[in-house]
C-alpha cells in the first residue's frame, strides 16, 4: 500500500489523486485499484496504542458534542423560519391549483417552513377536511420533495473555506435536489395525464379507517426539543388555520396589533401568536422569545434571531465536527475509509429510512451527512442511497398525521410514499440511470471551483427565484381573466425565446467557454488578492537570502540598481 502524504492545496496533488482529510492518495496506483479488506478496517480501527485509544473516545466525545448544538442550530433555523414564513407559508395554499401550481406551492411553503414533514403534514390535514383535492395534494407533495432539500444544502456552505471540501460537500448536498428534480420531471407529466398516483392509492384506501392515538416524537426530538423550547416555540397551528381559510394572521393579535393576555405579568395566561408558550410541561414555561406585548413584527423578528442564532451554531458546529474528523482521520488510508463506507446500496436505503424515522426529518439526515461527504469519509456514491432512503423515512410522518384522519389524507400521505419509491425504480437499480443525478451533482460541485458564491446563487435560482416565476405564471393562466391570460401566454413566450437562445448562444456560439473563461480569470484574480500577502513575505525572504549572498545589504542593492539605471546609455528605441 502506497504511502499517503499531506497536501495543501488542490494545485499540488497529481492528476488522477484523491483527497480524504489530510491525506493524499493516487489513484493511478496500482495498488488503489485493489480494494481494502476487512481485516484491514478491522486493524486500522482497533489495534491502537493507550495514548491512541484516549484520543480517539475523546475525539468521539468531542463529536457528539458537537452533532448535538449542531441539531440544535437546525432545530432553531427550522422554528426561526416557522415564525418568519408561517403566515405566508400558509397563505399559499389554495384550492383552486393546477400542477404546475401545486409543485411550485409545495416548494415554496418547504423553503419557508424549512420542513417537508410540516408541509407534508399540512397538506395531509387540508386533504382530509376537503379544502384541498388529492390530486392538488398529490402536486404540492411532489414540490415539498424538492424544497425540504434547501437545508442540507445551506449546511454545505459551511465548507467555503476550503475548496476541496465545499466541491464535495455541495455535490453530496445536491444528489438529493437532482433526485428529486429529476423524478418531478417524469412523475409530474406521468401523474397530469395518468392519475398514476391518485388510482393507484385510491384502490389501497378503500377500506381505510381513522385510528386513535398521539403524536410519536422521535428520540432526537426528546433530546434537543427541551433546550430549543426553551429559546424559542412556535405556534404550530398558524400555518395549518391559515390554508384551511380558519383565521388570518392578524386573528392571533386582536388586542390592538398584539396578542390577548389575562394578566400581561404572567405570560403563561396569554393566548400564543406566532410563538407559543408549553402549557402542557410538568412545569409550564414560556421560551426566553416570547412577549407578552409583541406585535407580529416583534415575533418575526424573535423569528428572524432564532434563524441566525441557529445558522451561526451550524458553521461553528460544522467547523468543529470537520477538524475533529480530520483530526480522528488523519493518516488513515483512503481505501479503508472508502471500505469502512461501502455498504451495499439496497442496505444503504434502508439504513437511511431507519434514521429518518427514527430522527423524523430527512434534513436532519441528509444535513448530518453532508459533513461526512465534505471531508471524504463518504463516498457521493454512498450518499445517493442514504438520502433515497431518507426520502422513504419522511413520509413516515404523513402517514402518522394521516392515521388520525380520513381516507384522502391517508391517500395522499401513500402517494408520497410512492412517489418516492417510483423515483427509486428509475434511477437507482440500472447503473446508466444512477449516473445521470451523480453527475449531474457532480458538475454543481465543480461548479463551486469557478465560483466559490456559486452555492448562494444555485439556492437563490432553484428554490426561491424559479418556483416564485412559475407560481406567478401559472396563477396568470388559472385566474380566468382573458388579459392576465394573455399576458401569461406572452412572458412564456418570451421566456422560451431566452432559454432557447441561452442554449444556442452556450452551445454553438461559446457561451458555455467564454462563461467559464470569466468566471476563472475572476476566481484567480480572487484567489492572487487573497495570496499577495504571503507572496510578498516570499519575495522578502528570497531578496533577502539574495542580499546575503551577495554581501550587500538591501538599502544597498537598491541603491546599486538606481545608480547601473542613471549612468546606463540610452538604448535606441528609447532615443
Amino acid at each position: 500500500m502506497s504511502e499517503e502524504k499531506p497536501v495543501t492545496s488542490r494545485k499540488d496533488r497529481p492528476t488522477g489523486s484523491m483527497h480524504v482529510g489530510d491525506a493524499d492518495f493516487d489513484v493511478n496506483d496500482p495498488a488503489y485499484e485493489m480494494d481494502a479488506t476487512w481485516g484491514e478496517v478491522c486493524t486500522a480501527c482497533c489495534v491502537r496504542t493507550p495514548v491512541e485509544w484516549a484520543f480517539g473516545l475523546f475525539g468521539i466525545a468531542a463529536v457528539l458534542f458537537f452533532l448535538y448544538f449542531f441539531l440544535l442550530g437546525l432545530d432553531l433555523l427550522g422554528n426561526g423560519a416557522k415564525v418568519m414564513g408561517g403566515c405566508a407559508a400558509g397563505a399559499l395554499f389554495g384550492d383552486d391549483m393546477n400542477p404546475i401550481a401545486g409543485l411550485m406551492v409545495g416548494i415554496v411553503a418547504t423553503v419557508l417552513l424549512q420542513s417537508s414533514s410540516t408541509t407534508t403534514s399540512i397538506v395531509v390535514s387540508l386533504v382530509g377536511a376537503d379544502t384541498v383535492t388529492v390530486k392538488q395534494g398529490i402536486f404540492m407533495i411532489m414540490g415539498a420533495n424538492i424544497g425540504t432539500s434547501v437545508t442540507n444544502t445551506i449546511v454545505a456552505m459551511g465548507h467555503m473555506g476550503d475548496g476541496d471540501q465545499l466541491e464535495r460537500a455541495f455535490a453530496g448536498a445536491t444528489v438529493h435536489d437532482m433526485f428529486n428534480f429529476l423524478s418531478v420531471a417524469i412523475l409530474l407529466p406521468v401523474e397530469a395525464a395518468t392519475g398514476y398516483l391518485f388510482h393507484l392509492t385510491e384502490a389501497l384506501t378503500t377500506n381505510f379507517k381513522a385510528q386513535d392515538g398521539e403524536k410519536w416524537e422521535g428520540p432526537v426530538v426528546k433530546l434537543v426539543s427541551p433546550l430549543a423550547s426553551r429559546i424559542i416555540m412556535v405556534n404550530k397551528k398558524v400555518a395549518g388555520d391559515i390554508a384551511s381559510g380558519k383565521s388570518t394572521c392578524d386573528t392571533y393579535y386582536p388586542n390592538n396589533g398584539t396578542i390577548s393576555c389575562e394578566d400581561y405579568s404572567d405570560p403563561l395566561t396569554c393566548k400564543s401568536g406566532l410563538l407559543a408558550c408549553d402549557t402542557k410541561a410538568d412545569v409550564p414555561f414560556c421560551p426566553a422569545f416570547f412577549d407578552p406585548e409583541a406585535t407580529e413584527s416583534v415575533d418575526r423578528t424573535s423569528g428572524v434571531c432564532a434563524f441566525i442564532i441557529g445558522l451561526i451554531l451550524l458553521f461553528i458546529c460544522l467547523f468543529a465536527l470537520v477538524k475533529i474528523l480530520q483530526r480522528i482521520m488523519m493518516g488513515a488510508s483512503t481505501r479503508v475509509l472508502y471500505k469502512a463506507t461501502n455498504i451495499n446500496g439496497y442496505l444503504a436505503i434502508l439504513i437511511g429510512a431507519g434514521i429518518t424515522i427514527l430522527v423524523q426529518s430527512s434534513s436532519i439526515t441528509t444535513s448530518v451527512l453532508t459533513p461526512l461527504v465534505g471531508v471524504g469519509a463518504l463516498r457521493l456514491e454512498q450518499m445517493l442511497p442514504l438520502t433515497l432512503g431518507a426520502n422513504i423515512g419522511t413520509t413516515v410522518t404523513g402517514f402518522l398525521a394521516a392515521l388520525l384522519g380520513n381516507k384522502n389524507g391517508m391517500q395522499v400521505a401513500l402517494a408520497h410514499l410512492f412517489f418516492n419509491i417510483t423515483g427509486i425504480v428509475i434511477w437507482y437499480p440500472v447503473p446508466f440511470m444512477r449516473n445521470i443525478p451523480l453527475n449531474a451533482a457532480r458538475a454543481l460541485g465543480r461548479s463551486t471551483r469557478l465560483f466559490r458564491g456559486f452555492p448562494l446563487i444555485y439556492i437563490a435560482v432553484a428554490f426561491i427565484a424559479m418556483p416564485l416565476v412559475f407560481l406567478g405564471i401559472s396563477y396568470l393562466f388559472s385566474d380566468g381573466n382573458s388579459g392576465l391570460t394573455a399576458l401569461g401566454s406572452i412572458i412564456v413566450i418570451i421566456l422560451a425565446l431566452a432559454i432557447i437562445y441561452t442554449g444556442y448562444f452556450c452551445k454553438y456560439q461559446g457561451g458555455s467557454e467564454k462563461c467559464t473563461e470569466c468566471l476563472v480569470t475572476r476566481e484567480k484574480r480572487n484567489n492572487a488578492v487573497s495570496n499577495l500577502p504571503d507572496d510578498m513575505e516570499w519575495l522578502k525572504a528570497k531578496v533577502r537570502e539574495l542580499s546575503e549572498h551577495t554581501g550587500l545589504s538591501v538599502d544597498e542593492e537598491a541603491g546599486a540598481d538606481e545608480a547601473s539605471d542613471e549612468t546606463e546609455p540610452p538604448k535606441e528605441e528609447d532615443a
